[in-house]
C-alpha cells in the first residue's frame, strides 16, 4: 500500500538496496559474517538428515546477499571465506574430493559474484535513472506552476539532494550568481548561452556521483529556460493586462465626454501604472519656445517633480525639445541631453526618457514624456505610449469640437435673439406707433361727422375698433417674439407675466434676488414660455407649478404639472429646440413625463449675477 511519501513499501526497498552509493563495510563484513555462520548452522542440521550431502549451494546465499548490496571487494572476500568454510565442512565428509570441490565451488562464488554486481549495478543504474526522471517530473510541475523564488529554489534542492544521494553540503539549486563555499563547486546552467542559474555541488566528488550529477544538468538547463520562460511571459502578460486596464479607463473617461483637465491626470497616472515608470507628464507646446506642463504624475512626490501649469522652456536635446522639432517620438538618454529641461529632469535622478507626440489635425499640440531613474525602459515601449497619446489627443480634438459647436450655436442663438429683440422695437416704435396714430385721426375725423351722418360715423367707429384690435395682436406677436418685460424687468417678472397669462392656474416660487446674464434669462423664459403652451395644449393638468432659484452660481428651474404626461423630446421640436437652446448656455436639461403621471422639466445654467 502507498506510504505518505507517494510510493510503496515495495519501492523503498528496492531503494534502500539499489542505492547509487553502497552502505558502509563494516556493515558487509558484518552481514557477510553472519550469513556464513548461519549457513555453517543450517548445513549441520541438514546433515543430519542427508549426511551424504555437501550442501555446497547453500554457502552461495551469503556470496548473492553481499554482491548485490556492496562492492567487489566484500564480495570477494566473502566468496573465500565461504570457500573456507565449505572446505571446512567438506573436509568433514570426504578428504579426498577436498581441491577440487573447493575449486569448483570458488570458481562459482567468483562468477556469482561477476553476474550479480553487474545486475546490481544494472538495476542500480534503472532505479537512479527511474527516480531522475520521477525528479525531473517533479520539478517540471513545481518549476513551471510557482514563480521562481527562494522557496521554488529551496525545494528542488532538497529533492535533488534525496535523489543523487550526495554528501554534505549536497546539492543546492540557486540563481546564476549563487555565493560558492570552500566546500563546493559550481556547475552553471545555460539557456542559449546566457547564465540562467548554478548547481552546487561538494567539490569532492566520487566518479559515480559525478556521471550522476554531469547526467542531470542538460534536464536542468531545459527546465530553468521554461521556467524563466514562463515567468517572463507571466509579467509580460501582466503587465500587458495592466496597460488594457489602464487604456480601457482612460478610453471610458473619454467616451463619456470628459473634460481634458479631467483628462489629463488621469491618463498620466495610468500611464504610470500601467507601464510601471516613475514619472508621466503631459505637456502642451505654446509656439517655438515653451512647454506648458498639463498633468505630472511621479513616483518620488518629494523630489524635483514638476508641477502643473508650470511652463518650461523649450531648447537643447532633451525629449520635448526633439519632439517639438521633429514631430516623431525619441529616445534620450539623460546623461548627454541639455537645455533647461534637462537639467530639470536629472537633478530628478533620470537616466533615460522618452517622449511621443501628440498631433492634433497633423499639427504637434504637445507631446507625452516618459522619464525612468533606474533602469531603460521596455522596448515596446513607444507603441503603448502612443496609445495614450492618441486618446489625449481624441480628448482635446472632442473638447475643441464641443467648445466650437457650442459657441456656434450661442451665436446663433443669440443672432436670433437680437434680431427679435429689433423686430419687437421696430414693431413697437413703428407699426404700433402708426396704427395708434391713425386711431387717434379716425377719433378726431369721427368728432366732425355732421348730425344726420350716422352711417358715418359708425363706419368710422368700426374702423376704430379694427385698428384698435390689430394694435392688439401686434402687442401680443411682440410679446412672443421678445417680450419687452424680459429686457426691463429680468426673469421675475417676466415669469409672473406667463404664469398670469396660462389658461391652466399656475403656483410659481422664485428667488432671484439680482439680474442674470441676458442669455441665461431668455433661455429660461422660453423653456417656460414652450413648457405652459404645451401644457394648455396637450396635458390636459389642472395645476402647473414653477418654481426658479438663484444660488452659489447656478439658476435652478423646474416646470413640473398632472397633466398626461408621455412627452418625448424625439417626436416634436419644441422640445428639442429647448435642448439645444440650454446647451448653448452650457446648461442641462432633464425631461421627465411617464404617462398618466405628468411632466417634470429640470433644468440647471451656470448664471453668474449680472
Amino acid at each position: 500500500m502507498p506510504d505518505h511519501d507517494g510510493g510503496t513499501w515495495r519501492d523503498r526497498l528496492v531503494t534502500s538496496v539499489l542505492r547509487p552509493s553502497t552502505p558502509p563495510v563494516a556493515w558487509g563484513i558484518a552481514v557477510g559474517a553472519a550469513l556464513i555462520a548461519v549457513e555453517m548452522l543450517i548445513v549441520f542440521m541438514l546433515e543430519k538428515i542427508a549426511p551424504d550431502s555437501a550442501f555446497g549451494a547453500v554457502f552461495l546465499f551469503g556470496v548473492l546477499v553481499v554482491s548485490a548490496g556492496w562492492g567487489f571487494g566484500i564480495a570477494i572476500a566473502t566468496s573465500v571465506a565461504s570457500a573456507a568454510a565449505y572446505a571446512y565442512v567438506h573436509v568433514a565428509e570426504n578428504t579426498q574430493s577436498l581441491l577440487p570441490a573447493v575449486i569448483v565451488f570458488t570458481s562459482v562464488a567468483l562468477l556469482t559474484n561477476v553476474l550479480v554486481g553487474q545486475s546490481r549495478l544494472r538495476a542500480a543504474e534503472s532505479d537512479q535513472r527511474r527516480r531522475e526522471a520521477d525528479m525531473m517530473a517533479a520539478f517540471a510541475r513545481s518549476m513551471l506552476r510557482e514563480p521562481m523564488s527562494t522557496e521554488m529554489f529551496s525545494g528542488a534542492s532538497a529533492r535533488l539532494t534525496e535523489v543523487l544521494d550526495l554528501p554534505a553540503p549536497y546539492a543546492v539549486l540557486g540563481p546564476a550568481d549563487a555565493p560558492v563555499t570552500p566546500e563546493q563547486q559550481r556547475i552553471n546552467l545555460f539557456d542559449d548561452g546566457v547564465a540562467a542559474g548554478s548547481l552546487l555541488v561538494p567539490a569532492v566528488l566520487s566518479a559515480s556521483d559525478t556521471r550522476r550529477v554531469r547526467r542531470i544538468v542538460p534536464a536542468l538547463e531545459a527546465l530553468l529556460a521554461a521556467a524563466r520562460d514562463r515567468h517572463e511571459l507571466g509579467e509580460q502578460t501582466e503587465s500587458l493586462a495592466r496597460q488594457q486596464a489602464a487604456l480601457r479607463r482612460v478610453a471610458t473617461l473619454v467616451a463619456q465626454r470628459g473634460e481634458p483637465d479631467v483628462v489629463y491626470p488621469v491618463a498620466a497616472a495610468e500611464l504610470a501604472d500601467g507601464l510601471g515608470v516613475e514619472h508621466v507628464s503631459l505637456v502642451r507646446f505654446d509656439g517655438d519656445d515653451s512647454c506648458l506642463v498639463l498633468a505630472a504624475w511621479d513616483g518620488d512626490p518629494g523630489g524635483h517633480h514638476l508641477t502643473v501649469g508650470e511652463r518650461l522652456p523649450l531648447g537643447g536635446y532633451n525629449a520635448s525639445t526633439l519632439v517639438h522639432a521633429t514631430g516623431e517620438s525619441v529616445a534620450v538618454d539623460y546623461s548627454n541631453a541639455t537645455g533647461p529641461i534637462a537639467e530639470r529632469l536629472r537633478r530628478r535622478g533620470f537616466v533615460s526618457g522618452l517622449g511621443v507626440p501628440i498631433k492634433l489635425d497633423d499639427s504637434i499640440w504637445g507631446a507625452v514624456i516618459v522619464g525612468s531613474s533606474d533602469r531603460r525602459p521596455a522596448h515596446d515601449i513607444e507603441a503603448r505610449v502612443l496609445d495614450f497619446a492618441d486618446l489625449v489627443a481624441t480628448a482635446v480634438y472632442n473638447s475643441e469640437t464641443r467648445g466650437q459647436l457650442t459657441r456656434s450655436r450661442a451665436r446663433v442663438v443669440a443672432a436670433a435673439d437680437q434680431a427679435r429683440r429689433m423686430i419687437e422695437r421696430d414693431l413697437h416704435d413703428g407699426a404700433q406707433q402708426r396704427i395708434v396714430s391713425l386711431g387717434m385721426e379716425l377719433r378726431a375725423a369721427q368728432m366732425t361727422v355732421p348730425p344726420g351722418e350716422e352711417d358715418l360715423r359708425e363706419r368710422l367707429d368700426r374702423s376704430v375698433e379694427t385698428l384698435s384690435q390689430v394694435h392688439t395682436d401686434l402687442q401680443e406677436l411682440s410679446r412672443g417674439i421678445h417680450p419687452a418685460i424680459l429686457s426691463r424687468g429680468g426673469l421675475g417678472p417676466a415669469l409672473k407675466t406667463l404664469a398670469r397669462r396660462s389658461p391652466v392656474p399656475v403656483s410659481l416660487t422664485i428667488s432671484i434676488p439680482t439680474r442674470l446674464p441676458d442669455t441665461v434669462e431668455v433661455a429660461a423664459y422660453y423653456v417656460v414660455a414652450e413648457a405652459l403652451t404645451n401644457t394648455a395644449k396637450y396635458a390636459h393638468a389642472t395645476e402647473i407649478t414653477i418654481v426658479a432659484t438663484s444660488d452659489d452660481g447656478f439658476l435652478d428651474l423646474t416646470v413640473s404639472d398632472d397633466g398626461n404626461g408621455g412627452a418625448d423630446s424625439a417626436s416634436g421640436s419644441g422640445l428639442i429646440g429647448l435642448h439645444d437652446r440650454i446647451d448653448t448656455v452650457g446648461g442641462t436639461l432633464t425631461i421627465t413625463s411617464p404617462p398618466g403621471v405628468g411632466t417634470t422639466l429640470v433644468v440647471r445654467i451656470p448664471a453668474a449675477s449680472s
